[in-house]
């Protein structure tokens, strides 16, 4: 469990940054709506850079380096970011600040596949969300607090916050992995550390384009890159900074209430986590995807209505909005890694996550992007149309990789796969 309570400590602090970064930087820096779009961007664009290759390091080395090593990174971009008095300067730092945060996400995966059984890797994965949300919502809680959007030094308290978290938060991985970095064989780990040992020296040599090649004969992998995409652009790319911006721009609601909104996903997914994979732990995991697409196609709904009612309402509606999209996360956080663990090939565990992390972390790079120009240019309504044609196109992909699930994973690869790891994915 301890790379549960990292998790939930170095989100800490960026469930303070989150919800006020975009405000910050566009309005109490005056450095405009697109600087602060671009920043949200960059953030992406380090995160795009980053996933593939902790990945890969994850799958050559400890990955309990790779993720102690890049929360560090985080960590003193964190502090860039408080002393960052320019636009150049919070645009850098933000785009090492992406490096760090998601480097270390695929190593920290690999953690959870590692120390935990193989019947158990829903729940350890849903522990590790409900954790990170509950870091998350008391940073937001907290923030909502202590930071004043009204002075050049409002942001400070959650700066710190955010790099106290991600120190804490390494130096809890490095305690928990002295084991795993010495042996990585006691008696917890789990069947992929056995799978990671004897095939080790094949993934190293495999180069990006060689490892993209591998993963892509497999059909039930490239459907769920397609998914993954489709449910990145139609939430997780708008949350850091599209969503905030529609809000305080078309719905005209005080920017306090994009921190309760925060506070209110997080503890959603807190409150319902667990509940929920319970519930679900029997099912098809193309099932919950579908299921997730359709919340999304609820949330812009209940959004295009309140661009249509009193700011009051509109504020209500807006919470409620983040409090539905939490639902749908609870049922992707569970699934999604564990899934495709499954499909990946032996030795390449590490590797598939990164570039999972990299396709979603890519087309989020786009997103604060477009929501900067829509918004910019007074295009709300074209903004939320747009995404709900994108949760309908998530909910179609599901329904085609359901299709393949059923056929089998249909892989086409070039390396077997490990024993322990064969069975039918919809049990996952």
């Amino acid at each position: 469990m301890m790379v549960v309570l990292a998790g939930a400590v170095s989100m800490l602090g960026w469930g303070a940054v989150l919800p006020y970064q975009f405000a910050y930087a566009a309005n109490t820096r005056g450095w405009g709506t697109l600087a602060a779009a671009a920043a949200s961007s960059l953030f992406s664009v380090g995160a795009l850079l980053a996933a593939p290759v902790g990945g890969r390091l994850a799958d050559r080395v400890s990955p309990v380096h790779v993720a102690v090593v890049a929360k560090l990174v985080a960590a003193v971009s964190s502090l860039v970011l408080l002393w960052a008095g320019t636009p150049a300067a919070f645009l850098a730092a933000m785009f090492v600040f992406g490096v760090g945060i998601t480097a270390a996400q695929p190593a920290q995966s690999v953690l959870v596949l590692r120390w935990s059984g193989s019947t158990d890797r829903r729940k350890m994965f849903a522990w590790a969300f409900t954790g990170s949300s509950v870091g998350m919502a008391i940073g937001a809680l907290l923030a909502a607090q202590v930071v004043d959007l009204g002075r050049v030094d409002g942001m400070s308290g959650a700066f710190l916050m955010a790099t106290a978290g991600f120190v804490i938060s390494a130096g809890l991985l490095a305690l928990a992995g002295r084991g795993d970095v010495a042996g990585r064989g006691d008696a917890a780990t789990s069947d992929q550390a056995d799978a990671d040992e004897t095939h080790e020296a094949a993934a190293g040599v495999l180069s990006g384009r060689a490892a993209i090649r591998t993963l892509a004969r497999i059909p039930a992998l490239r459907w769920v890159g397609v998914v993954t995409v489709a449910i990145a652009l139609g939430f997780y790319a708008q949350f850091e900074s599209g969503l905030p911006a529609f809000a305080l721009t078309f719905l005209h609601v005080p920017a306090r209430t994009i921190g309760t909104a925060a506070a209110v996903n997080c503890l959603v997914i807190v409150a319902l986590q667990m509940v929920v994979v319970k519930l679900t732990a029997r099912r098809n995991p193309a099932s919950l995807l579908i299921a997730v697409g359709v919340v999304w196609v609820l949330s812009w709904g209940i959004l295009a209505v309140a661009m249509r009612t009193t700011p009051v309402l509109a504020a209500t509606l807006f919470v409620t909005t983040f409090g539905v999209f939490a639902v749908g996360e609870t049922l992707f956080a569970p699934i999604l890694n564990p899934l495709t663990a499954s499909l990946a090939p032996d030795g390449m565990v590490g590797t598939t996550l990164g570039l999972l992390a990299a396709l979603q972390t890519g087309v989020s790079a786009v997103g604060p992007l477009l929501a900067g120009l829509a918004l910019g240019a007074g295009h709300g309504t074209t903004f939320v149309v747009v995404h709900l044609v994108i949760s309908v196109a998530a909910v179609a992909a599901a329904m085609r990789l359901r299709t393949v699930l059923r056929r089998g994973p249909g892989a086409e690869p070039a390396e077997p796969r490990h024993a322990s790891e064969q069975g039918s994915p919809a049990l996952v």
